[in-house]
């Protein structure tokens, strides 16, 4: 991002805002459910209004929630803007523009093969090849590397001052980081030459011509043509897939991409966030930022306030009366005995959010000492659903972020 486009250019700025003034990529990743895509769309939004910068969030989760949270209908490999008119109708003037893309895999890996394909007749058999057909419409592992290949794509054009990349959940995430190094791999492994041999030669080697009339057997002639075909065009390609996929690795490691991590402090998402923090630092991936959802105000754990719930526990019958004496004509006719069981039932449920409230307050302090720069986003009490409500967490998240 330009020193011109940076967040709040000659105002204090947060820890994050200072972050992302130094970078062009942040790939948001966590477990699921924890809010990943909204805090994506947060970001990338807020930073739009408040900077002259051109943002772009880009979503590879499979799940289409990112079109329903922008209000943008259809988003797909082309990326879409958000107009202003929806900014000013949430009550904001923006600065700069959001642009929001939903990874298409067949879309992005014909894109692909036309790049690299040696001239057009391979790229059309290669698109007519059955094999090439499943892969890239079904096949998990082609949708995690053409992400990261897009990703690279969009990049280099340089359209835009900053990419906000919304990914899977940790799991598909750590296939995520890995998938440019396996497909390098691939491309140069001994079963690639093995399984086109045949083809390349009559001359079948008597240890791979049983496995082949096995395979002739089972699923039949055509199906052992098609594989062939297809890695026989695919290694056409070599030269192109190696040196792009080396390429879109080392985008991960460059300077200009942080990663964002978001989790809650639920005893299964934090394990998760934490074994994903490791995973980057094994890979020596830049860990910028930890967003920490749905966190329970200090409040409840007042020890004042917890004081009083176990007043109202302890002594509820006497409340009852009191409160019962205290408000004019009482509580519209409810008896004493109901008063007091709803005033003890609201003390339970106080003391125990306050003790879970303190829990996750040793546990924040604990993960934020290992991260860079931590931010906070407090339990809200509905769904984000639109732009102001996006807006509103991209405020959390920037100015309440702490080194």
């Amino acid at each position: 991002m330009s020193a011109s486009s940076s967040p709040r250019a000659g105002a204090a700025r947060s820890p994050l805002e200072r972050l992302l003034g130094s970078r062009e990529v942040v790939i948001a990743c966590g477990p699921g459910g924890v809010g990943k895509t909204t805090t994506a769309a947060a970001i990338a939004a807020t930073v739009s209004v408040r900077t002259a910068a051109k943002v772009l969030v880009l979503t590879v989760d499979p799940a289409r929630r990112l079109a329903d949270a922008l209000g943008v209908a259809g988003i797909g490999n082309t990326a879409s803007q958000v107009p202003s008119a929806a900014f000013s109708a949430a009550g904001v003037r923006q600065k700069g523009e959001l642009w929001a893309a939903m990874l298409d895999t067949k879309q992005s890996w014909d894109a692909l093969v036309s790049r690299h394909a040696p001239d057009a007749t391979t790229a059309a058999q290669i698109f007519a090849n059955p094999i090439y057909q499943n892969i890239t419409g079904r096949f998990a592992q082609s949708h995690e590397y053409i992400a990261m290949e897009r990703l690279y794509e969009i990049h280099a054009e340089g359209t835009y001052d900053l990419v906000v990349v919304d990914t899977p959940p940790t799991r598909d995430a750590l296939d995520f980081l890995d998938a440019p190094g396996r497909m390098a791999d691939f491309f140069a492994s001994g079963l690639l030459r093995w399984l086109v041999a045949p083809a390349r030669s009559r001359l079948v080697g008597l240890a791979s011509r049983p496995f082949y009339q096995v395979v002739d057997r089972i699923l039949g002639t055509q199906f052992l043509g098609d594989v062939t075909e297809f890695f026989l065009l695919f290694q056409s390609m070599y030269d192109g897939f190696v040196s792009r996929a080396q390429a879109v690795g080392s985008l991960l490691g460059d300077a200009r991409t942080t990663f964002m991590l978001v989790t809650t402090l639920e005893t299964v998402p934090a394990v998760e966030a934490t074994r994903f923090a490791a995973a980057l630092a094994d890979r020596r991936l830049h860990l910028g930022l930890l967003v920490v959802n749905k966190v329970l105000p200090a409040s409840l754990a007042d020890p004042e306030a917890v004081a009083v719930a176990e007043a109202l526990q302890g002594e509820p019958a006497a409340r009852a009366r009191a409160l019962l004496a205290a408000l004019p004509g009482g509580l519209a006719g409810s008896s004493e005995e109901m008063v007091a069981r709803v005033l003890a039932e609201i003390g339970r449920s106080f003391a125990s959010f306050g003790l879970v409230a303190s829990r996750q307050r040793e546990l924040l302090a604990e993960m934020s000492a290992a991260h860079e720069v931590t931010a906070t986003v407090p339990h809200l009490a509905s769904d984000v659903v639109d732009l102001r409500g996006l807006l509103a967490i991209g405020r959390h998240v920037l100015e309440g972020s702490v080194d």
